[in-house]
């Protein structure tokens, strides 16, 4: 399905469609409020309504700042909205408490998806699918009508994720890095993506720069092409962070001119990212715990970022 702004495609089998290109919700927290609320509001204008954003972002200011660009001039029901549950204890007490205070910032009485966050340490699995754990209180939220799809995410290895896959729980979305790098290492693309799509649940990409590692590593693979190849996956969207308007048009230029990959093209830009690929180096996000927020270091012991 295609809109006279950018490309839509379904969500799973959800029946809901989403943009190609989705708005991370931790950029919003970066440049001055104004400036934010006008990013989320011209990418909605422009076609891009699929809004990523996490409890944790920016100690809640990502949600705020959210919350009052959809707030105005019906944004809010123009949206596609998500959130996710930061309740890194994993139980379902906490998630319900944080589902409240993301609605509250948010303005919204509802969620169009919830994801459990950072599902990257070992023990997340089993706390999370643990009678009265956070999956427990997630599809109550969506019984409830709080939220209309559940789902999680994850960045630091596919076995995490192959774990609740097997739960039985009935996930909506997993939201995964999909990039030219991922093919050489702890695999999301190989491992976890065709599981997701025999079962009819959505894929939500992103990382598809690893964090600007694609460019900065040397590879000479461009921006535009990391995220034409990260679009032409199975995905139902690709969430990227944008920090100012011109980002913002910068993508939004990508998403309108995209057309898909050949197998061929992608097979060529795979070989080239090899060099850069194999030791996970420039996937940080995988290989440490550069990325991994405090809330989660906090339950797992592990020293904070400061």
């Amino acid at each position: 399905m295609v809109t006279d702004l950018i490309q839509t495609r379904p969500l799973g089998s959800t029946g809901e469609h989403v943009s190609l290109l989705g708005v991370g919700g931790f950029h919003i927290g970066v440049p001055d409020e104004s400036e934010a609320i006008r990013i989320v509001q011209q990418a909605i204008d422009a076609g891009a309504t699929f809004m990523d954003n996490a409890w944790d972002y920016n100690d809640g200011d990502s949600e705020r700042r959210m919350g009052k660009a959809l707030a105005q001039d019906g944004y809010r029901q123009k949206a596609f909205l998500m959130t996710k549950d930061c309740a890194h204890d994993r139980r379902a007490n906490n998630s319900e408490f944080k589902l409240e205070q993301s609605l509250k910032r948010l303005q919204t009485d509802y969620l169009d998806l919830w994801q459990i966050h950072e599902v990257v340490w070992d023990a997340d699995p089993e706390r999370i699918l643990a009678p009265g754990g956070s999956a427990e209180y997630l599809v109550k939220a969506k019984e409830a009508g709080k939220v209309r799809f559940i789902g999680f995410t994850g960045h630091k290895h596919p076995d995490l994720m192959k774990k609740l896959l097997a739960s039985g729980v009935p996930w909506d979305t997993v939201q995964m890095p999909i990039n030219v790098f991922d093919a050489h290492f702890a695999s999301f693309q190989k491992e976890v993506l065709p599981i997701c799509i025999e079962r009819g649940i959505a894929v939500i990409g992103m990382k598809s720069l690893a964090s600007g590692q694609v460019m900065a590593s040397g590879s000479g693979i461009t921006a535009a092409e990391a995220m034409r190849y990260a679009m032409s996956q199975q995905v139902s969207t690709l969430v990227s962070g944008m920090k100012s308007l011109e980002d913002l048009e910068a993508n939004l230029a990508i998403a309108r001119a995209f057309t898909p990959m050949s197998a061929d093209e992608q097979a060529a830009l795979i070989a080239r990212a090899e060099p850069f690929a194999v030791t996970g180096e420039y996937e940080l996000f995988k290989s440490s715990r550069d990325f991994d927020g405090n809330e989660g270091r906090v339950v797992n012991q592990y020293p904070i970022k400061v």
